[in-house]
């Protein structure tokens, strides 16, 4: 476990799920520079180009896009001598959850903050917005429009992110949806954000979620409407991946349960129901936005009647064993800013136990990711169903 050194004491942090022999920290420089520069900067000087607030951190302090609860737990430590309300708002399910054991780790306690998630209702007052910068401009740009209401002129204002996550056009969304925003100078390859809120500022709403129309050529998902909230993986158009996977989708007969796993918008899913409206379909992921995107989709283009599941979740932790018969997956090889196999190996391993006898794990990857290996170890076999010069779909079945 790695421990985090701040104004307000040292806390130890991990990931989640938390692994004995993880080597990535839960915060980076980004966090440690943010949390450096308000705790040097209470009582109202100015520090690193921006203001600290002429009352510190006092009111309803809101946490947005903190990745691993880094952010949260340390500012709950520093809460506990203060009155103020902490608030962490976060479209990762894994991100609460390694709150809820850091701020337990650290003997917090998880009612010392309100969390969130994207799709719930932001406080009506916010006296502390912090905003770790997202990776996605669209989920900036989101956050930003939902928050605006409950920022008014005496708001603290602080960003944070690495040089290479902070851009022209992130700058430009700060100050086009809450007022004048200035950044720091570079510290450890970090920056911080200065906003100040303009008063009086007409309010627009989110232009997300997005909905476009798919393609021809794609089965029985041609021609219909997908919707996309912020965040969701290729949110303008389809990616060339799952495009692929449409194309060669296992026929489903009759009252099968397939699991769509890290569902995102949920058009592969949504494919199956089409095609099999007497099998049940699980869409599964860790994001808000994408399992809010999956049933949006499936109920823009399924008859009500056709049964669904839409969860939240660790992967298949949640989902009873030799209870599915068919699985079918993209999954990341990165989490944040780091590429890892974690989630893949994760995915594989719970589908296996999800799965009954004779059941089917359909995969598609990248070539380069070898994952066939990964499949082979853990089902003792596998076989490539097809595949192109970048993409291979890969099915293993349970014995």
């Amino acid at each position: 476990m790695n421990r985090l050194t701040t104004p307000w004491g040292e806390f130890g942090l991990t990931r989640f799920p938390e692994h004995p022999r993880e080597t990535l920290r839960a915060w980076d420089a980004a966090d440690e520079y943010l949390l450096r520069h308000l705790g040097e900067g209470e009582g109202g000087q100015e520090r690193d180009g921006g203001p600290a607030g002429p009352a510190g951190l006092s009111g309803t302090v809101v946490v947005v896009g903190d990745r691993w609860g880094a952010l949260t737990t340390a500012l709950a430590g520093h809460q506990e001598r203060d009155s103020s309300a902490l608030v962490q708002i976060s479209d990762s399910y894994l991100t609460q959850q390694a709150t809820r054991a850091n701020l337990r780790r650290a003997g917090l306690g998880t009612d010392a903050v309100r969390l969130l998630s994207t799709r719930d209702t932001p406080p009506e007052r916010i006296d502390v917005l912090l905003v770790r910068v997202p990776k996605s401009l669209a989920v900036l740009e989101d956050q930003l429009h939902r928050l605006a209401p409950a920022v008014h002129p005496g708001t603290l204002v602080i960003g944070t992110g690495r040089v290479t996550e902070i851009h022209t056009s992130t700058l430009k969304l700060f100050e086009q949806i809450l007022g004048p925003t200035k950044t720091s100078l570079a510290v450890k390859k970090a920056r911080l954000i200065f906003c100040t809120p303009t008063p009086g500022r007409v309010r627009t709403a989110s232009p997300w979620p997005r909905s476009y129309a798919l393609p021809e050529g794609l089965g029985s998902v041609s021609g219909r409407t997908v919707v996309n909230h912020a965040g969701i993986f290729c949110a303008e158009r389809l990616d060339i991946g799952t495009r692929f996977l449409l194309r060669h989708l296992p026929r489903s007969r009759g009252p099968e349960r397939v699991i769509d796993l890290g569902c995102g918008n949920g058009v592969i899913g949504t494919a199956v129901a089409l095609d099999n409206p007497d099998a049940t379909v699980t869409f599964i992921d860790e994001s808000y936005a994408a399992v809010a995107s999956a049933e949006a989709t499936f109920r823009k283009n399924v008859d009500a009647a056709t049964p669904a599941e839409f969860v939240l979740g660790d992967s298949l932790t949640d989902v009873p064993a030799e209870s599915a018969d068919l699985v079918l997956n993209n999954p990341p090889f990165h989490t944040h800013q780091s590429t890892t196999d974690a989630t893949a190996w994760r995915m594989f391993t719970g589908s296996r136990a999800a799965l009954r006898t004779g059941g089917e794990l359909w995969v598609i990857g990248n070539r380069h990711l070898g994952y066939h290996t990964k499949l082979r170890r853990l089902f003792g076999n596998c076989e490539t169903v097809t595949s192109d010069p970048k993409f291979v779909i890969l099915r293993a079945v349970k014995r």
